[in-house]
C-alpha cells in the first residue's frame, strides 16, 4: 500500500466525560427533531442550503465513490411542477395502490393526497442515487449506492435540524417525474424528496413515542 495515499487522522481527543456529556446532549438534541408538513414561506439563504448539502456529503461511501446527487430547488415554477406530479401519483397511492389498512394507520397523521408544503416551503431538496458513474462518458461502477445515499441522507436530516430548519422525507412512491421534470441523466434515480424550510407559526405535530432503547438494540457484552 502506498503511504502516499494517506494523511494523518486529527481525533477530536475527547476526555471520557466529554465523550458522555456530548453524546448525551446531541441525544437531547435530536430528540428534538420531528417531521412537519406545514411549512413557513420565510426565505432561507442559499448559503444555508450550500453549507446543509456540504454536510451530508461528507457520508462515507462504497469505495468513496460518492453515489449522489442533491437537486435544491427554489424556483416556484419548478415547484408548482413537482406539486402537481407529486399529488396525482399520492391520489392514485390513497384511491388503490396502498392497502386498507395502510390508509388507516395515516389518519391519524392527517394526510392526503394534497401537498402544499411543496410550494410553499422556501427549498425542495430532491436526493438521487446513482446507479453508476459517468466518467468522460464511461460508465463507472458504484457499490453499495443504497446504502452510501441512506447514509447521505441520514446526515443530510441531522444537518436541516442542526441549522435550525425542519424538513419532511416525502415519498409520493413512484418518483421517476422527479427524474423527468429536473431532466437527470439516465444513471441517476430519484431516492428522496425532501421539504426544507422554517415552521409555520404555532404548527402542531402529531404526539408519536419514540421506541425505548431496549425496544430497538441488542446488547452482547
Amino acid at each position: 500500500m502506498n503511504n502516499s495515499d494517506f494523511i494523518p487522522f486529527k481525533p477530536l481527543n475527547y476526555s471520557e466525560n466529554e465523550t458522555h456529556t456530548w453524546s448525551a446532549v446531541n441525544y437531547e438534541f435530536m430528540n428534538k427533531r420531528r417531521s412537519v408538513r406545514e411549512f413557513s414561506d420565510r426565505p432561507v439563504h442559499k448559503s444555508v442550503i450550500e453549507n446543509i448539502l456540504k454536510a451530508a456529503a461528507t457520508a462515507p461511501s462504497g469505495a468513496n465513490q460518492q453515489p449522489w446527487t442533491f437537486c435544491a430547488i427554489s424556483n416556484p415554477k419548478i415547484k408548482s411542477e413537482i406539486r402537481k406530479a407529486a399529488e396525482e401519483e399520492e391520489f392514485e397511492n390513497y384511491h388503490g395502490r396502498m392497502s386498507e389498512r395502510w390508509v388507516k394507520e395515516l389518519e391519524k397523521f392527517g394526510t392526503d393526497h394534497i401537498k402544499p408544503f411543496l410550494e410553499i416551503a422556501p427549498w425542495l431538496i430532491v436526493v438521487f442515487k446513482q446507479t453508476y458513474g459517468l466518467e468522460n462518458g464511461k460508465k463507472q461502477q458504484h457499490y453499495y449506492v443504497n446504502e452510501s445515499v441512506g447514509l447521505a441522507t441520514g446526515m443530510l436530516i441531522s444537518a436541516i435540524h442542526h441549522a435550525g430548519l425542519v424538513a419532511l422525507t416525502h415519498t409520493p412512491s413512484p418518483l421517476s417525474f422527479l427524474s423527468k421534470i429536473l431532466k437527470r441523466p439516465e444513471n441517476e434515480k430519484p431516492f428522496l424528496l425532501i421539504p426544507i424550510g422554517y415552521p409555520k407559526k404555532d404548527v402542531a405535530v402529531p404526539n408519536i413515542k419514540r421506541k425505548a432503547l431496549n425496544n430497538v438494540s441488542v446488547w452482547f457484552e
